[in-house]
């Protein structure tokens, strides 16, 4: 080539330098925007927005194509037969429900597309033998372990009540609560599975007092865990303890309404207080984006689709590539060290470590256990304010 020539290239390339721009990687996410559960799945979209800001810190684009199931499984199936076909996306997050992601986890495997769970804990969801799921979020055992075991070092409780709606999420907690209750010997003296979103709970409330329990085991999303604590304190139950399976207990709606929600526990998988990934800065940063503070689920979706932006970022749209980097990596954040393992029956899961809050004065305190409180834990039940 001629020395005139490549001076000239060599000049032009100085004055206009090669832009070099990293092909956005393309993912899914599907979650309950609308319909009963979006006063949730409004803190799962907002976890993801703030992990698709961090990865395009670290350099990695993301093309993110959203999907709205409003709660309802046969929408979320379509959600992700979309997204793995139409879209052709390399991985998905999401969704939001126990119902949703136990359909969509089939799905997955029927289209050979990466799903990574942020919150639903129904324990089925990951003990088929599914290749292409993988869970953030831990389980509904994990979920009854960290509450009975709390309540019996703080009071040594003899019987228990459970009331749990009839979904997915509600049974499968409910399960996971009487199997930790047996090897704990707390007997069972009231069971109920409610309807979701029924108006009346005191006929209820009133057996559930009747039965004398020292815990009361709730599981219901926003609307219900309100409505069963109003009718609760008009009825006067008043057990040792009133404890909630995460979901509609740990969510700044539900602290807000003092008179019903003072003393309450709640198990939760993450709270500013831990020591995980600056979590204290996630927590303001949230608040300040957002008006309002971010619950667990927030942050499992945002570890969720910082862990899928990150891994899938490195095998150039390959989908088997990608489930091989879910199954054996390691990520730190602000839910600690992340890995997704097979035990005890499941397959893919992270093993979570679990906290407690207890809603003090309107806002939610971590109490349990003590090496990550902020707060002492208030026991018994204080009693109704009148």
């Amino acid at each position: 080539m001629n020395k005139a020539i490549v001076a000239l290239m060599l000049a032009l390339m100085c004055i206009f330098p090669a832009v070099v721009t990293a092909e956005a990687v393309k993912l899914g996410f599907i979650n309950s925007i609308t319909g009963p559960e979006a006063p949730i799945g409004e803190n799962l979209t907002n976890g993801v927005i703030l992990a698709i800001e961090d990865l395009k810190e670290k350099g990695i684009n993301v093309d993110l194509i959203k999907e709205d199931d409003t709660g309802k499984p046969e929408k979320s199936m379509a959600a992700l037969e979309k997204l793995a076909t139409r879209d052709k996306v390399v991985g998905i997050v999401g969704p939001y429900t126990s119902a949703t992601s136990n359909a969509d986890a089939k799905m997955a495997e029927r289209y050979k597309v990466p799903l990574l769970i942020p919150a639903a804990s129904k324990e089925e969801i990951t003990r088929q033998n599914l290749q292409w799921t993988f869970r953030t979020s831990g389980t509904t055992g994990d979920y009854a372990t960290i509450l009975l075991e709390m309540a019996s070092k703080l009071g040594q409780p003899k019987t228990l009540a459970i009331l749990n709606e009839n979904t997915d999420f509600g049974v499968s907690a409910a399960n996971s609560a009487k199997a930790v209750a047996e090897k704990l010997g707390i007997k069972l003296v009231f069971e109920e599975a409610y309807s979701k979103g029924s108006p009346d709970y005191r006929s209820t409330l009133a057996q559930a007092k009747a039965a004398k329990p020292d815990l009361v085991f709730m599981v219901s999303y926003v609307a219900d865990a309100i409505l069963l604590m109003r009718q609760s304190r008009e009825i006067g139950l008043s057990p040792m303890a009133f404890i909630g399976a995460g979901a509609g207990f740990s969510v700044s709606q539900f602290a807000s309404e003092k008179e019903i929600s003072h003393g309450i526990f709640s198990s939760t998988q993450w709270t500013e207080d831990v020591p995980w990934g600056n979590s204290k800065a996630w927590y303001q940063r949230y608040e300040k984006k957002f008006g309002k503070s971010p619950t667990y689920h927030a942050a499992c979706a945002y570890e969720s689709m910082m862990i899928m932006g990150q891994a899938a970022s490195t095998v150039g749209g390959d989908r088997e590539k990608l489930r091989q980097q879910l199954r054996t990596g390691k990520w730190n954040g602000i839910l600690g060290e992340v890995s997704f393992t097979d035990y005890d029956g499941y397959q893919n899961q992270r093993k979570a470590q679990m906290l407690v809050e207890q809603v003090q004065n309107g806002k939610h305190e971590t109490v349990w256990p003590s090496e990550l409180s902020a707060k002492k834990p208030i026991w018994p039940f204080p009693g109704w304010t009148k």
